[in-house]
């Protein structure tokens, strides 16, 4: 897939239309842990996902993806979609502004209160399967039962609107050398390339993926999609078993290279942040921050940005992490 700068720009006007950019800063304490000694120039940028209307960088996928769709004049009976909880609510915030039933399916034991924040959209919330994958597959079946749209975490338009955060994230920052970003389905660092590539950047792209969802690493290493089991629990975002062929073959050209981080090292970026930003971030949005900080020797004097994805977590879960009474190192 490729996009021109024109496309981009017309996707993030839709976004913004909707929703104003959100921040990007560089906090005090976080870049003093990074730096070397006071004065290496160390530069470590965190950019805010998390402030979106729905706590996560989904929703402009989906303000773009049901934009287009009714400009075409494909209005659908209804949306179906599986998720862990973020395109779920990208999905069912963009589908209620334009009055279309969605109904999104979910793994059982997923998010508690992202499951509620789906349904306080107006989703209809189905649950099934161990996984993603199966919950992926059950929505598909759904889809076609009741003849509607099967709306996946990973198309187009989902990743032109996507895109829209990483232009905000180029244009108000100096020349970044690197940029960490999670995969999950790939969305997010679909789009974080492309807007690179239509601007002409030569910034890095780092992707992350947890010790517990392995496939996307070990697909990029083979050049080939890898399916494999999925252990994580803490980093739900990128929970993924299965890799999109079409995201495998933008980050197979696109990374830089791929980082895999614990549960235990997510924990550990979650407090950090916490106590230098006072954000909250779910484990996938800790992720960057978990992957930068294993390799900040190489950052020194270096200018780095982080992709904060999203907020969404459980307050018991965010409650024992802080607390230091879960995800350690020997465990979940």
């Amino acid at each position: 897939m490729n996009y021109s700068l024109a496309t981009l720009e017309a996707a993030a006007r839709t976004v913004h239309a909707l929703m104003p950019a959100t921040p990007q800063y560089r906090w005090p304490l976080l870049e003093a842990a990074f730096a070397a000694r006071p004065d290496d120039g160390t530069e470590i940028w965190l950019k805010h996902e998390n402030h979106t209307p729905v706590g996560a960088f989904k929703i402009r996928g989906g303000l773009v993806f049901f934009d287009r769709l009714m400009a075409a004049g494909l209005r659908p009976a209804g949306v179906v979609s599986a998720t862990r909880g973020n395109h779920g609510q990208s999905v069912a915030f963009a589908a209620r502004r334009h009055g279309v039933p969605a109904l999104i399916v979910v793994p059982k034991g997923n998010s508690r209160e992202k499951n509620a924040a789906m349904r306080a959209l107006g989703a209809e919330l189905v649950e099934h399967g161990d996984d993603f994958q199966a919950a992926r597959e059950q929505a598909q079946a759904l889809a076609t039962q009741r003849d509607w749209l099967m709306v996946s975490s990973f198309h187009p338009d989902l990743v032109a609107g996507v895109a829209s955060y990483a232009l905000e994230l180029f244009a108000a920052t100096p020349p970044l050398t690197v940029v960490y970003v999670p995969i999950g389905l790939g969305s997010g660092a679909c789009g974080l390339i492309a807007a690179r590539d239509a601007l002409g950047l030569a910034t890095e792209i780092v992707g992350v993926v947890s010790t517990g969802a392995p496939a996307y690493a070990l697909s990029l290493a083979r050049g080939e999609a890898v399916s494999h089991p999925v252990t994580t629990v803490l980093a739900d975002g990128m929970a993924c078993r299965t890799p999109e062929s079409d995201a495998l073959a933008m980050m197979q050209r696109g990374l830089a290279r791929v980082v895999s981080v614990s549960d235990a090292e997510v924990a550990a970026a979650m407090c950090r942040l916490f106590e230098a930003t006072h954000q909250v971030a779910e484990g996938a949005g800790a992720a960057a921050l978990a992957a930068a900080w294993s390799e900040r020797a190489q950052l020194a004097g270096r200018r780095a940005a982080l992709v904060l994805s999203g907020g969404n977590i459980d307050r018991e879960v965010f409650a024992g992490v802080l607390a230091g009474t879960a995800f350690q190192e020997t465990g979940a």
